[in-house]
């Protein structure tokens, strides 16, 4: 969206400050979150390495400790904790990854924003009323969100901007009375010559 665009729309400058506002603040917020995902994601490629490197590092201590019970049920107990911490940690960027899509997804779907152009009013209310138990996390996809949608567009449209309806032309109003202004003259003078010779 550029202002070329706007003031093709018809907009004043005025009005075209005002959306540019509010856009800013929307695309600010989105490269935040952006910039958010981005450093999470150096971070998880991190830890998956970490939890490689003790693996490995339990694996040697492994080979070593044969023989000495003690020590190998000690590393026992550390692979264990390594598989727990792992899977923990897999669901937590799972849960990330939905959140993060559930938030995009949502953000998109014409909202009703605030006076400040923000919406985070309306993006609790409707996290609140979701069934989340029925969306599953696809891809970059969410499914089963769009029909829950579609159900609230319906039973909860105060929480969605109303789409403006297009708006017709106003009808052309003639005044009543003689369209010729009165002259009892035909439209067509040639018309009235011709109307002689026959």
């Amino acid at each position: 969206m550029n202002r070329e665009e706007l003031k093709e729309l018809g907009l004043t400058d005025e009005q075209i400050d005002k959306v540019m506002a509010s856009h800013g603040k929307v695309v600010n917020s989105i490269k935040e979150k952006a910039d958010k995902v981005d450093g999470l994601e150096s971070q998880i490629e991190d830890y998956k390495q970490q939890i490689a490197d003790r693996d490995t590092q339990l694996e040697e201590l492994g080979e070593k400790a044969k023989g000495n019970e003690e020590l190998t049920a000690q590393i026992d107990e550390l692979k264990q904790q390594n598989e727990t911490t792992k899977s923990e940690y897999e669901q937590k960027l799972e849960q990330q990854a939905f959140d993060h899509t559930l938030e995009k997804s949502l953000t998109s779907a014409n909202l009703k924003k605030d006076k400040d152009g923000n919406l985070g009013t309306s993006l609790k209310a409707i996290k609140s009323l979701l069934d989340m138990d029925t969306i599953k996390l696809d891809g970059e996809t969410l499914k089963g969100l769009d029909d829950q949608l579609n159900g609230l567009k319906e039973n909860a449209s105060y929480l969605f901007e109303q789409e403006e309806q297009q708006q017709t032309p106003p009808p052309t109003i003639v005044n009543p009375g003689n369209p010729n202004g009165g002259s009892n003259e035909p439209a067509d003078p040639f018309a009235a010559k011709l109307a002689k010779y026959n």
